[in-house]
């Protein structure tokens, strides 16, 4: 609730616009700041605002500034209060949701967004989904007409306001007469992630494509005749055609080990993931700003952008992927896995995925008896 004595400025988040820069422009106090962003385990989330939200800065009647508030989503918001020692309280503030559990199934004819939207999955769902089977499917290249999936998600509520699409709960892809199942699972440190039925965590230790829904233009081939050259030349890595500034996620943890431009290759990310792996990330028309030689990326971070720089015949990624230093396939080379879950949450899991599970179980055998009905 807003005070009827604090006078009220909005500011609108400019892209790359810090905190620290906002306060500047609005001629409030370095103090305040730090004050605001060291005041407890909470405050910390004022250094991860968006850009084009808003943030509410507060004056009392005399003219000192008194409050801080960011509007995370519709259901949430961070709030600094200036206490009269000029410490801050801040909290966040959130309404009580309605998490309403809802199901769809659908059947690939076109494409995952294509037919998601078709089976009434909202764009944030589609992109949930892609994710979580991210590792283990490449959707650009290994979706086949009649693959089928089944989603259990969450629809948010605030009363009878619909706010907007929650999590995943649980989710089935069949791909190639391949099944995939995969659960939210929540320990109590309050870490989340997507697990099998057995407790292997879906996540690899490296994504399978480092772009999203891009289509291949050009596969790994040692005697593939460059498209510019017009000459055999070895491509030792998938080329991805997709729209200039489309991003490029980093394909795992690591450290960039070059940044520049590289002969044909135009603009180039080298990142390498520990002594055994190095990925390529070639034809860029930008980086992304902030990162330099010895930045260290998480996996799905992006380090750039799609372009045509050096011999490209147009804008695409060029993707090598490299083990020991020999190139491998990235469509067909053996990932590592990521942690499972541990043994001291296992019984956990198990207990409370069986239920999720088994509802996987009822709408796969409901889509396929609907599938399976003459026309």
């Amino acid at each position: 609730m807003q005070s009827l004595t604090t006078i009220w400025r909005e500011h609108k988040v400019k892209s790359g616009e810090s905190l620290s820069a906002i306060f500047s422009s609005n001629e409030l106090s370095k103090l305040d700041l730090h004050n605001i962003v060291h005041s407890n385990d909470i405050s910390s989330q004022f250094a991860s605002i968006i850009p084009g939200k808003s943030l509410m800065i507060g004056h009392d009647l005399s003219g000192e500034f008194s409050h801080l508030i960011y509007k995370k989503n519709a259901y949430a918001e961070l709030k600094a209060t200036k206490l009269d020692d000029d410490s801050f309280k801040v909290e966040l503030l959130e309404k009580e949701l309605d998490r309403r559990i809802n199901t769809a199934t659908g059947v690939i004819h076109t494409s995952l967004f294509i037919d998601g939207k078709n089976a009434s999955l909202s764009d944030n769902i589609i992109m949930q989904l892609a994710n979580i089977f991210a590792w283990d499917i490449d959707f650009a290249l290994n979706l086949h007409e009649g693959d089928r999936f089944s989603v259990i998600y969450e629809n948010l509520y605030i009363g009878s306001e619909f706010i907007g699409p929650g999590k995943i709960l649980a989710a089935e892809f069949i791909n190639q007469g391949k099944s995939i199942k995969s659960v939210r699972y929540q320990n109590a440190e309050g870490k989340v992630s997507y697990y099998n039925s057995g407790g292997n965590s879906m996540r690899k230790a490296f994504l399978r494509t480092p772009i999203d829904f891009a289509r291949i233009s050009s596969r790994f081939n040692l005697k593939r005749k460059h498209p510019v050259l017009n000459r055999i030349r070895a491509h030792k890595g998938v080329d991805y055609a997709a729209k200039t500034g489309t991003p490029i996620k980093s394909a795992g943890d690591g450290k960039i080990t070059y940044r520049g431009r590289k002969g044909g290759y135009g603009r180039v990310v080298i990142v390498q993931h520990g002594q055994k792996y190095s990925t390529l990330y070639a034809h860029m028309s930008k980086y992304r700003k902030g990162q330099r030689v010895g930045s260290r990326v998480k996996q799905g971070q992006v380090i750039g952008y799609v372009g045509r720089s050096g011999l490209a015949s147009g804008p695409h990624l060029h993707y090598e992927f490299r083990v020991n230093g020999v190139h491998r396939n990235p469509l067909t080379v053996t990932l590592p896995n990521a942690n499972p879950i541990q043994a001291k949450y296992k019984a956990d899991f198990l207990e409370k995925s069986r239920i999720l599970f088994q509802q996987l179980e009822q709408l796969g055998s409901t889509q396929v008896a609907v599938t399976n009905i003459p026309k």
